[in-house]
């Protein structure tokens, strides 16, 4: 009940059912998510680390999707967003974040 398909598949529900979503808690899985930037004098390589989790207690991973949402703004907001409607795999910023 708390996985990003379902959330973006069932716009309707109820405040009880994301209230209910939310006291589940957000998945935090390992991702695979990794990225090559090239730099001057070499390639920098960049691999997801499940700690950032603990950095930033909004985060929310989708192992289906291999992408991060924005645990609250999905369950609770109507905001449609990268962070609610697509997911980050880069350098996105939060709002709340910035």
């Amino acid at each position: 009940m708390n996985s990003v398909d379902f959330l973006l598949t069932n716009k309707d529900i109820t405040y009880e059912i994301r209230t209910e979503i939310k006291r589940l808690g957000r998945p935090i899985p390992d991702l695979i998510i990794s990225k090559t930037d090239v730099g001057k004098s070499r390639n920098y390589s960049r691999n997801f680390n499940s700690s950032v989790y603990d950095r930033f207690k909004w985060l929310y991973g989708c192992p289906k999707r291999n992408k991060l949402f924005c645990f609250n703004c999905l369950v609770m907001s109507g905001n449609q967003s990268a962070w609610t409607q697509e997911g980050c795999v880069g350098k996105g910023r939060h709002k709340a974040t910035a």
